[in-house]
């Protein structure tokens, strides 16, 4: 793919060398750095995850805009830089253009990442979890913009389910409303980011790499709009299994309701409150399930690539 010399993109190096020789690439968020964990820490988890996309046979593309810029994986100056910036504004669909076209310093959420990685013709991203609906959206419509971005984007998506914070089985409604094929990676359940089950059933399981690459292209070739999702439950060893975590959960949702936290505040909010009651287990396990991602992400990227 030759990419449009007006888009304002720019490839690492590294990213440029794959892309040049058709090599699978996995695409990467770069919320995690900015909004999901203390300096170092962001920056070290970072480069572990690059380090598994690359140990798997795939080059990482972690993504964030910069000097004008959409930054197609960043060098390792460029990611200490990012991971120690302040005021870096979180992006989605709705203020990804305003943040280019003002000179703004951004983080790509999922839905972001996924725009930017199809513009540069990267078909697999690899991230922690996606958004989805939360609790009370009857009243207050807050629903990630992950979800809709899923239907219209086409690159295939590898998380750990959705975040368990929110409304999974509401989620999963909405998905399907929006045709998302939901694929569930090993087992039957879908999983519910730290839990392996959420106690639901997802629609779809596929066991193998190649099936999902398999999918995406035909989805391509049938002229179905949008990407799919892959959840891909945490490893055993570092799972809080369902029981252990949710009360946690419930205390952390009680705690921003009685606060008044709302919008895009309550996501980093409920995921500080559950790391201090989980007395930091719960970012372990997020670490764990992102490197598992990382692992997975990088199987599709070589079967895609090997299916071109």
């Amino acid at each position: 793919m030759t990419l449009p010399p007006t888009l304002p993109l720019i490839l690492s190096p590294e990213v440029a060398e794959a892309h040049a020789k058709g090599a699978p690439i996995v695409a990467l968020e770069s919320t995690i750095i900015t909004h999901g964990m203390p300096f170092p820490q962001n920056v070290e988890t970072a480069r572990r995850v690059e380090a598994e996309v690359r140990a798997h046979g795939a080059t990482p593309a972690t993504i964030a805009i910069m000097d004008r810029q959409i930054h197609i994986g960043l060098t390792d100056p460029q990611l200490e830089a990012l991971g120690q910036a302040k005021a870096v504004a979180k992006l989605s669909r709705a203020d990804l253009a305003a943040c280019l076209a003002t000179g703004g310093t951004g983080a790509t959420t999922v839905a972001a990442t996924m725009i930017c990685a199809r513009l540069a013709g990267i078909g697999v991203f690899a991230t922690g979890g996606i958004g989805g609906v939360h609790r009370g959206a009857e009243t207050s419509f807050d629903i990630s913009a992950d979800l809709r971005e899923l239907a219209e984007t086409p690159v295939t998506v590898v998380a750990a389910g959705a975040k368990a914070i929110l409304d999974l089985p509401k989620t999963l409604e909405y998905l399907e409303t929006l045709g998302v094929p939901v694929i569930a990676y090993g087992q039957d359940d879908f999983p519910a980011f730290w839990s392996r089950s959420s106690g639901l059933k997802a629609p779809l399981r596929m066991d193998d790499a190649a099936s999902i690459a398999a999918a995406q292209r035909m989805r391509t070739r049938l002229g179905l709009p949008g990407g799919q999702l892959v959840a891909n439950p945490i490893p055993a060893s570092a799972e809080i299994p369902r029981a252990e975590i949710m009360p946690q959960i419930e205390a952390a949702l009680a705690e921003a309701e009685a606060q008044g936290i709302a919008a895009k505040a309550v996501t980093p909010f409920l995921l500080q409150r559950i790391f201090e009651l989980t007395q930091g287990r719960s970012l372990e396990a997020n670490i764990a399930l992102v490197l598992n991602n990382a692992r997975l992400g990088a199987a599709i990227a070589r079967e895609l690539a090997a299916q071109t």
